[in-house]
Protein backbone atom coordinates (compact mmCIF):
# COMPACT_ATOMS: atom_id res chain seq x y z
CA UNK A 1 0.00 0.00 0.00
CA UNK A 2 3.02 2.43 0.72
CA UNK A 3 4.17 1.29 -2.96
CA UNK A 4 1.71 2.41 -4.19
CA UNK A 5 0.87 5.71 -2.13
CA UNK A 6 4.47 6.76 -3.45
CA UNK A 7 3.58 5.86 -6.96
CA UNK A 8 0.58 7.88 -7.11
CA UNK A 9 1.71 10.42 -5.20
CA UNK A 10 -1.04 10.38 -2.39
CA UNK A 11 -0.81 9.11 1.60
CA UNK A 12 -1.47 5.72 2.65
CA UNK A 13 -4.30 6.63 4.36
CA UNK A 14 -5.98 7.75 0.92
CA UNK A 15 -5.15 4.53 -0.55
CA UNK A 16 -6.90 2.87 1.93
CA UNK A 17 -9.51 4.84 1.57
CA UNK A 18 -10.10 3.45 -2.22
CA UNK A 19 -9.26 0.22 -1.49
CA UNK A 20 -11.39 -0.36 1.26
CA UNK A 21 -14.23 2.09 0.37
CA UNK A 22 -13.85 3.49 3.57
CA UNK A 23 -14.55 7.38 2.79
CA UNK A 24 -14.81 9.31 0.00
CA UNK A 25 -11.92 10.37 -2.85
CA UNK A 26 -12.41 12.20 -5.51
CA UNK A 27 -12.38 10.88 -8.91
CA UNK A 28 -8.87 12.12 -10.32
CA UNK A 29 -7.23 10.57 -6.94
CA UNK A 30 -8.91 7.56 -7.46
CA UNK A 31 -8.07 6.98 -11.11
CA UNK A 32 -4.20 7.68 -9.95
CA UNK A 33 -4.33 4.94 -7.22
CA UNK A 34 -6.16 2.57 -9.15
CA UNK A 35 -3.50 2.47 -11.80
CA UNK A 36 -0.84 2.58 -9.80
CA UNK A 37 -2.89 0.02 -8.54
CA UNK A 38 -2.48 -1.80 -11.89
CA UNK A 39 1.05 -0.83 -12.14
CA UNK A 40 2.40 -2.56 -9.21
CA UNK A 41 0.16 -5.46 -8.67
CA UNK A 42 -1.10 -4.92 -5.36
CA UNK A 43 -3.84 -6.95 -3.74
CA UNK A 44 -5.28 -6.71 -1.27
CA UNK A 45 -3.93 -8.53 2.09
CA UNK A 46 -7.44 -10.88 2.98
CA UNK A 47 -5.74 -11.67 6.52
CA UNK A 48 -4.76 -8.97 7.39
CA UNK A 49 -7.42 -7.20 6.77
CA UNK A 50 -9.75 -10.16 8.31
CA UNK A 51 -7.55 -10.07 12.06
CA UNK A 52 -8.42 -6.28 11.66
CA UNK A 53 -12.33 -6.31 11.07
CA UNK A 54 -12.69 -9.76 12.74
CA UNK A 55 -14.26 -11.31 9.90
CA UNK A 56 -13.37 -13.42 6.90
CA UNK A 57 -16.72 -12.64 4.78
CA UNK A 58 -15.93 -17.05 4.76
CA UNK A 59 -18.33 -20.25 5.00
CA UNK A 60 -17.08 -23.45 5.97
CA UNK A 61 -18.86 -26.08 4.20
CA UNK A 62 -18.74 -29.49 4.98
CA UNK A 63 -20.71 -32.70 3.14
CA UNK A 64 -21.16 -36.28 3.91
CA UNK A 65 -20.11 -37.39 0.09
CA UNK A 66 -19.59 -34.76 -2.44
CA UNK A 67 -20.30 -37.81 -5.31
CA UNK A 68 -23.64 -37.88 -4.19
CA UNK A 69 -25.77 -35.67 -6.36
CA UNK A 70 -27.96 -34.85 -3.42
CA UNK A 71 -25.31 -33.16 -1.60
CA UNK A 72 -23.93 -31.54 -4.53
CA UNK A 73 -26.75 -30.25 -5.33
CA UNK A 74 -27.22 -28.75 -1.95
CA UNK A 75 -23.78 -27.09 -1.98
CA UNK A 76 -24.66 -25.25 -5.69
CA UNK A 77 -27.91 -23.47 -4.12
CA UNK A 78 -25.84 -22.78 -0.19
CA UNK A 79 -23.17 -21.13 -2.53
CA UNK A 80 -25.39 -19.56 -4.89
CA UNK A 81 -27.48 -18.06 -1.61
CA UNK A 82 -24.21 -17.60 0.44
CA UNK A 83 -22.36 -15.23 -2.59
CA UNK A 84 -25.08 -13.00 -3.51
CA UNK A 85 -24.86 -12.37 0.62
CA UNK A 86 -21.43 -11.52 -0.06
CA UNK A 87 -20.15 -14.26 1.51
CA UNK A 88 -17.29 -17.09 0.29
CA UNK A 89 -17.24 -20.80 0.74
CA UNK A 90 -14.65 -22.97 2.11
CA UNK A 91 -16.18 -27.04 0.69
CA UNK A 92 -14.59 -29.52 2.44
CA UNK A 93 -15.95 -33.47 2.16
CA UNK A 94 -15.53 -35.87 5.18
CA UNK A 95 -16.06 -39.22 3.36
CA UNK A 96 -18.55 -40.34 6.00
CA UNK A 97 -15.58 -40.32 8.30
CA UNK A 98 -16.03 -38.85 11.72
CA UNK A 99 -11.89 -38.34 12.92
CA UNK A 100 -11.82 -36.46 8.79
CA UNK A 101 -14.77 -34.12 10.03
CA UNK A 102 -12.98 -33.24 12.93
CA UNK A 103 -9.77 -32.30 11.03
CA UNK A 104 -11.78 -29.97 8.75
CA UNK A 105 -13.95 -28.43 11.68
CA UNK A 106 -10.52 -27.67 13.23
CA UNK A 107 -9.12 -26.32 9.92
CA UNK A 108 -11.93 -24.14 8.95
CA UNK A 109 -11.97 -22.54 12.47
CA UNK A 110 -7.95 -21.73 12.25
CA UNK A 111 -8.88 -20.31 8.82
CA UNK A 112 -11.54 -17.98 11.07
CA UNK A 113 -14.90 -18.66 8.72
CA UNK A 114 -17.02 -16.47 10.11
CA UNK A 115 -19.99 -19.81 10.32
CA UNK A 116 -20.23 -23.32 9.47
CA UNK A 117 -22.38 -25.60 7.51
CA UNK A 118 -22.60 -29.84 8.33
CA UNK A 119 -23.76 -32.61 7.02
CA UNK A 120 -22.48 -35.02 10.10
CA UNK A 121 -20.44 -38.22 9.30
CA UNK A 122 -22.21 -39.65 12.23
CA UNK A 123 -22.67 -39.19 16.13
CA UNK A 124 -20.02 -37.52 17.34
CA UNK A 125 -18.41 -36.24 20.84
CA UNK A 126 -15.70 -34.36 19.74
CA UNK A 127 -18.00 -32.91 17.06
CA UNK A 128 -20.28 -32.32 20.11
CA UNK A 129 -17.46 -30.69 22.08
CA UNK A 130 -16.20 -28.32 19.02
CA UNK A 131 -19.52 -26.96 18.32
CA UNK A 132 -20.14 -26.58 22.22
CA UNK A 133 -17.34 -24.81 22.87
CA UNK A 134 -17.26 -22.50 19.89
CA UNK A 135 -18.95 -19.43 19.20
CA UNK A 136 -19.22 -19.54 15.55
CA UNK A 137 -22.60 -19.91 14.59
CA UNK A 138 -23.18 -23.30 13.19
CA UNK A 139 -25.98 -24.79 11.07
CA UNK A 140 -26.31 -28.67 10.37
CA UNK A 141 -28.23 -29.92 7.20
CA UNK A 142 -29.72 -33.41 6.22
CA UNK A 143 -28.39 -34.97 9.73
CA UNK A 144 -28.61 -34.03 13.38
CA UNK A 145 -26.29 -35.05 16.00
CA UNK A 146 -27.35 -35.76 19.71
CA UNK A 147 -25.57 -33.00 22.08
CA UNK A 148 -25.30 -30.40 19.34
CA UNK A 149 -27.81 -27.69 19.93
CA UNK A 150 -27.42 -25.56 17.18
CA UNK A 151 -30.02 -24.26 13.89
CA UNK A 152 -30.68 -27.09 11.40
CA UNK A 153 -32.38 -27.66 7.86
CA UNK A 154 -33.82 -31.75 7.80
CA UNK A 155 -36.01 -33.97 6.13
CA UNK A 156 -38.75 -35.88 8.06
CA UNK A 157 -37.22 -38.75 6.71
CA UNK A 158 -39.67 -41.16 8.61
CA UNK A 159 -42.56 -39.77 7.40
CA UNK A 160 -41.67 -40.30 3.82
CA UNK A 161 -39.78 -43.38 4.01
CA UNK A 162 -43.22 -44.92 5.98
CA UNK A 163 -45.40 -43.23 3.27
CA UNK A 164 -43.39 -45.10 0.26
CA UNK A 165 -43.82 -47.89 2.15
CA UNK A 166 -47.02 -47.95 2.86
CA UNK A 167 -47.18 -47.62 -1.04
CA UNK A 168 -45.24 -51.28 -1.66
CA UNK A 169 -47.69 -52.41 0.89
CA UNK A 170 -51.07 -51.45 -0.60
CA UNK A 171 -49.40 -53.00 -4.21
CA UNK A 172 -49.56 -56.13 -2.20
CA UNK A 173 -45.88 -56.60 -1.44
CA UNK A 174 -45.57 -58.49 2.36
CA UNK A 175 -41.64 -59.38 2.01
CA UNK A 176 -39.78 -55.82 1.45
CA UNK A 177 -36.18 -56.06 1.88
CA UNK A 178 -34.38 -52.89 3.03
CA UNK A 179 -31.45 -51.69 2.38
CA UNK A 180 -30.45 -49.36 5.12
CA UNK A 181 -27.55 -46.65 5.64
CA UNK A 182 -25.61 -46.37 8.30
CA UNK A 183 -27.18 -46.39 11.54
CA UNK A 184 -24.59 -44.52 13.20
CA UNK A 185 -26.24 -41.58 11.64
CA UNK A 186 -29.53 -40.18 12.14
CA UNK A 187 -31.14 -40.23 8.86
CA UNK A 188 -30.39 -43.68 8.62
CA UNK A 189 -31.92 -45.30 12.10
CA UNK A 190 -35.12 -42.29 11.04
CA UNK A 191 -35.38 -44.21 7.92
CA UNK A 192 -35.30 -47.34 9.09
CA UNK A 193 -37.97 -46.22 11.96
CA UNK A 194 -40.17 -45.36 8.98
CA UNK A 195 -39.89 -48.89 7.38
CA UNK A 196 -41.18 -50.64 10.64
CA UNK A 197 -43.85 -48.30 11.27
CA UNK A 198 -45.21 -48.69 7.57
CA UNK A 199 -45.15 -52.59 8.11
CA UNK A 200 -46.47 -52.11 11.96
CA UNK A 201 -49.39 -50.32 10.20
CA UNK A 202 -50.03 -53.39 8.50
CA UNK A 203 -49.76 -56.14 11.26
CA UNK A 204 -46.60 -57.38 9.49
CA UNK A 205 -44.08 -58.73 11.76
CA UNK A 206 -40.64 -57.49 11.11
CA UNK A 207 -38.35 -59.59 9.78
CA UNK A 208 -34.93 -58.47 10.79
CA UNK A 209 -33.14 -60.45 7.82
CA UNK A 210 -34.58 -58.48 5.20
CA UNK A 211 -32.66 -55.58 7.04
CA UNK A 212 -28.85 -55.25 5.16
CA UNK A 213 -26.57 -52.32 5.92
CA UNK A 214 -25.64 -50.61 2.47
CA UNK A 215 -23.61 -47.88 4.28
CA UNK A 216 -24.88 -45.47 1.60
CA UNK A 217 -22.63 -46.58 -0.64
CA UNK A 218 -23.04 -48.36 -4.36
CA UNK A 219 -20.40 -51.18 -3.07
CA UNK A 220 -21.73 -52.01 -0.24
CA UNK A 221 -25.81 -51.65 -1.85
CA UNK A 222 -24.28 -54.34 -4.24
CA UNK A 223 -23.63 -57.08 -1.43
CA UNK A 224 -26.21 -56.08 0.71
CA UNK A 225 -28.39 -56.31 -1.91
CA UNK A 226 -27.12 -59.35 -3.24
CA UNK A 227 -27.92 -61.16 0.50
CA UNK A 228 -31.42 -60.33 -0.07
CA UNK A 229 -31.75 -62.01 -3.68
CA UNK A 230 -29.84 -65.31 -3.24
CA UNK A 231 -32.34 -66.11 -0.90
CA UNK A 232 -34.95 -69.03 -1.31
CA UNK A 233 -37.59 -66.44 0.13
CA UNK A 234 -36.72 -63.65 -1.41
CA UNK A 235 -37.84 -60.29 -1.20
CA UNK A 236 -40.75 -58.85 -3.63
CA UNK A 237 -39.37 -55.53 -3.55
CA UNK A 238 -36.70 -53.56 -2.34
CA UNK A 239 -36.67 -50.03 -0.85
CA UNK A 240 -33.27 -48.22 -1.41
CA UNK A 241 -32.45 -45.86 1.63
CA UNK A 242 -30.73 -43.17 -0.86
CA UNK A 243 -29.76 -42.45 -4.29
CA UNK A 244 -26.28 -44.08 -4.84
CA UNK A 245 -27.52 -47.67 -3.04
CA UNK A 246 -30.41 -47.93 -5.09
CA UNK A 247 -27.49 -48.46 -8.24
CA UNK A 248 -25.76 -51.13 -6.41
CA UNK A 249 -29.19 -52.53 -5.98
CA UNK A 250 -29.75 -52.25 -9.90
CA UNK A 251 -26.92 -53.66 -10.77
CA UNK A 252 -27.16 -57.03 -7.88
CA UNK A 253 -30.41 -57.76 -9.56
CA UNK A 254 -29.39 -57.59 -13.11
CA UNK A 255 -26.04 -59.88 -12.26
CA UNK A 256 -28.49 -62.23 -10.34
CA UNK A 257 -30.69 -62.52 -13.72
CA UNK A 258 -33.82 -60.85 -12.35
CA UNK A 259 -36.33 -58.15 -13.82
CA UNK A 260 -37.42 -55.21 -12.83
CA UNK A 261 -40.32 -54.88 -11.65
CA UNK A 262 -41.47 -58.02 -13.14
CA UNK A 263 -39.87 -59.98 -10.77
CA UNK A 264 -38.95 -57.65 -8.49
CA UNK A 265 -39.98 -53.96 -7.53
CA UNK A 266 -37.58 -51.22 -6.17
CA UNK A 267 -38.49 -47.81 -4.04
CA UNK A 268 -35.53 -45.70 -3.94
CA UNK A 269 -34.61 -42.59 -1.24
CA UNK A 270 -33.57 -39.18 -3.21
CA UNK A 271 -34.38 -38.38 -6.83
CA UNK A 272 -31.43 -37.48 -8.94
CA UNK A 273 -31.59 -36.58 -12.58
CA UNK A 274 -31.06 -39.90 -14.24
CA UNK A 275 -34.13 -41.60 -12.06
CA UNK A 276 -36.41 -41.26 -14.96
CA UNK A 277 -33.66 -42.45 -17.41
CA UNK A 278 -33.16 -45.73 -15.93
CA UNK A 279 -34.78 -48.91 -17.07
CA UNK A 280 -37.45 -48.47 -15.83
CA UNK A 281 -37.84 -45.69 -14.79
CA UNK A 282 -37.12 -45.25 -10.86
CA UNK A 283 -40.14 -44.41 -8.24
CA UNK A 284 -38.26 -42.23 -5.86
CA UNK A 285 -38.52 -40.19 -2.61
CA UNK A 286 -37.72 -36.69 -3.90
CA UNK A 287 -36.32 -33.67 -1.22
CA UNK A 288 -36.79 -30.54 -1.56
CA UNK A 289 -32.82 -29.53 -2.18
CA UNK A 290 -33.17 -25.96 -3.09
CA UNK A 291 -35.54 -25.51 0.23
CA UNK A 292 -32.84 -27.31 2.49
CA UNK A 293 -29.96 -25.27 0.50
CA UNK A 294 -32.06 -21.69 0.57
CA UNK A 295 -33.43 -21.77 4.13
CA UNK A 296 -29.85 -23.78 5.44
CA UNK A 297 -28.04 -20.47 4.15
CA UNK A 298 -30.53 -17.99 5.52
CA UNK A 299 -30.57 -19.30 9.11
CA UNK A 300 -26.60 -18.95 8.82
CA UNK A 301 -26.93 -15.27 7.29
CA UNK A 302 -29.60 -14.19 10.20
CA UNK A 303 -27.48 -15.33 12.76
CA UNK A 304 -24.01 -13.27 10.95
CA UNK A 305 -26.23 -10.48 10.49
CA UNK A 306 -27.16 -10.03 14.40
CA UNK A 307 -30.41 -10.90 14.18
CA UNK A 308 -32.27 -11.65 17.30
CA UNK A 309 -33.68 -15.01 16.82
CA UNK A 310 -34.79 -18.13 18.77
CA UNK A 311 -32.13 -21.00 19.61
CA UNK A 312 -31.41 -23.59 18.30
CA UNK A 313 -34.08 -23.28 14.94
CA UNK A 314 -34.76 -26.55 13.44
CA UNK A 315 -36.68 -26.75 10.28
CA UNK A 316 -38.34 -30.28 9.04
CA UNK A 317 -39.09 -30.60 5.80
CA UNK A 318 -41.24 -32.83 3.59
CA UNK A 319 -40.07 -35.42 0.93
CA UNK A 320 -42.02 -36.17 -1.89
CA UNK A 321 -42.76 -39.72 -3.42
CA UNK A 322 -42.52 -39.66 -7.32
CA UNK A 323 -44.30 -42.69 -8.76
CA UNK A 324 -42.65 -43.90 -11.94
CA UNK A 325 -42.59 -47.42 -13.68
CA UNK A 326 -39.85 -49.67 -11.13
CA UNK A 327 -42.58 -50.92 -8.52
CA UNK A 328 -45.70 -53.27 -9.58
CA UNK A 329 -48.10 -55.59 -7.77
CA UNK A 330 -47.49 -58.41 -6.55
CA UNK A 331 -48.39 -61.09 -9.38
CA UNK A 332 -51.57 -63.18 -8.36
CA UNK A 333 -50.20 -66.45 -8.44
CA UNK A 334 -52.85 -69.08 -9.32
CA UNK A 335 -52.89 -73.16 -9.41
CA UNK A 336 -54.96 -74.89 -11.44
CA UNK A 337 -57.01 -77.79 -10.25
CA UNK A 338 -58.01 -80.96 -12.69
CA UNK A 339 -61.15 -83.02 -11.67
Amino acid sequence: MLDVAQSAGVSVATVSAVVNSSAPVSPELRSRIEMAIEQIGYKRNTIARSLKIGTTRTIGLIVADITNPFFTDVVSVIQDVLHRAGYAVMLCCNDEDTRLQDEQIDLLLDRMVDGLIIAPAGEDAHLSRILASTKTPTVLIDRLCDGVESDAVVLDNRRAVHDATAYMLNLGHRRIGYISGSLATSTGRERLAGYRAALDAEAIVFEENLVQIGNFREKDAYKAAMQLLIRADRPTAIFSANNLMVIGVMKAIRDIGLRCPEEISVVSFDDFPWADVFQPHLTTIAQPVQAIGEQAAQLLIDRLSGKEVEAPRRLMLQGRLIIRDSCRPVPIVTTRTTA
